[in-house]
């Protein structure tokens, strides 16, 4: 539970701060497809690898994972739909065929047609999304954290003795 908080509230800070954009709209993204995604699955260990591997908001990814996991729920028939019409193109067979018989590939599952339409909707979405979410993180840093900076009640919380005690431990610890 520690972990989650302290991911949150990183998230907050680096939403507030003045850089991290494109780390934020990453990690969004990455939590859009983690949320499309099974949730124990070939897909899932590999995005959170990425997590690691990366500079990704690790916060923002489970944000997003969380949000995108109800929206998934919600477009399951359209995604059936879709997976049932990819996994059935004669073009494709062999290559799933093939794909099933290879050592790790079938832990994926995409021979379930929920799960390859998610996947398609999620990697269609990607691009877009990264662009949607650059845009309103900055939308919320001109609109929101200007004003509250610039209201009386952020100018007093600056003026007290535990902001400033508060601002000597970050800048200690980092």
């Amino acid at each position: 539970m520690t972990i989650l908080l302290k991911q949150l509230f990183a998230l907050f800070n680096l939403l507030n701060s003045d850089d991290g954009e494109k780390q934020i709209a990453f990690g969004l993204v990455l939590g859009l497809i983690l949320g499309f995604s099974p949730f124990f699955s070939v897909q899932s260990f590999f995005l959170i690898l990425c997590f690691f591997v990366f500079r990704i908001q690790f916060g923002a990814a489970l944000v997003a994972a969380f949000f995108f996991k109800f929206i998934a729920f919600l477009i399951d028939p359209l995604a059936d739909k879709m997976g049932r019409f990819i996994l059935e193109l004669e073009p494709l067979r062999g290559l799933f065929t093939t794909m099933y018989h290879m050592p790790i590939v079938p832990y994926t599952r995409f021979n379930n047609s929920i799960v390859m339409g998610s996947f398609f909707v999620a990697i269609i979405l990607m691009i877009p999304m990264y662009f949607v979410f650059i845009a309103l993180i900055r939308k919320y840093r001109s609109a929101i954290v200007e004003k509250f900076k610039s209201s009386k009640l952020w100018k007093m919380w600056k003026a007290t003795t535990v902001y400033k005690l508060y601002t000597q431990y970050e800048s200690l610890v980092g």
